[in-house]
């Protein structure tokens, strides 16, 4: 029970300390300015770490090599966890690189339903083009062979299923699939009414745990 415990509290420190930094290193790939509240937040929870890691860690290629080990150590750090529970060495560290690409494969999928969220319920939010600026390089590419349909632009719902398939080991994908429903329903919702929007809710509910 204290180990369940222990794993709880572990795991939910080191989500949001990985999600930082891996925000951190994305921002910085593609070339994106943050707005000052986000990029406070994020600077001050990761500097103890990247600014001592960028001393070993050079910058090649500009990218912020230092923020993405420095989430991969996050991830390590949690889950040696299971040594305690007698897992071997090897396997921890394979349980990590685990982990480690899934947390980047969730967080591409949470920039997308934000983004779904925001052209649903506000568009001109703040935040809106900043998001929009993070998701632009994944879903460029997939805007030259998607076409639009009705006049949507359907690239975001194809990027949130190529991420669904490659999850699809996941032993989140009920968390998965409500999201990617979700999202759906956010997507062909903002043209809806308000009940026909309820109704796409409920359906995709129903689909879900059907």
């Amino acid at each position: 029970m204290l180990i369940v415990i222990l794993t709880l509290i572990v795991d939910t420190i080191a989500t949001l300390l990985g999600g930082v930094l891996l925000l951190r290193f994305w921002m910085q790939a593609v070339r994106v300015r943050p707005p000052s509240s986000v990029a406070q937040f994020t600077f001050q929870l990761s500097d103890w770490l990247v600014r001592p890691l960028r001393r070993v860690v050079p910058g090649v290629g500009g990218y912020d090599w230092a923020s993405l080990i420095g989430a991969f150590l996050i991830v390590l750090l949690a889950s040696m966890v299971l040594l305690i529970s007698g897992y071997p060495f090897e396997a921890v560290l394979l349980k990590s690189l685990q982990r480690f690409l899934q947390w980047i494969l969730y967080g591409f999928m949470a920039l997308l339903i934000i983004e779904a969220i925001f052209s649903w319920v506000n568009p001109h939010a703040p935040l809106a083009p900043f998001v929009h600026a993070l998701n632009d390089p994944l879903l460029r590419p997939l805007r030259r062979v998607v076409p639009l349909v009705g006049g949507l632009d359907l690239s975001l719902l194809v990027a949130l299923v190529l991420i669904a398939a490659a999850l699809h080991h996941s032993p989140w994908q009920h968390v998965l699939g409500f999201a990617c429903l979700g999202a759906l329903a956010a997507l062909f919702g903002r043209c809806a009414t308000v009940a026909q929007r309820r109704r796409i809710v409920l359906i995709a509910g129903a689909l879900l745990l059907g």
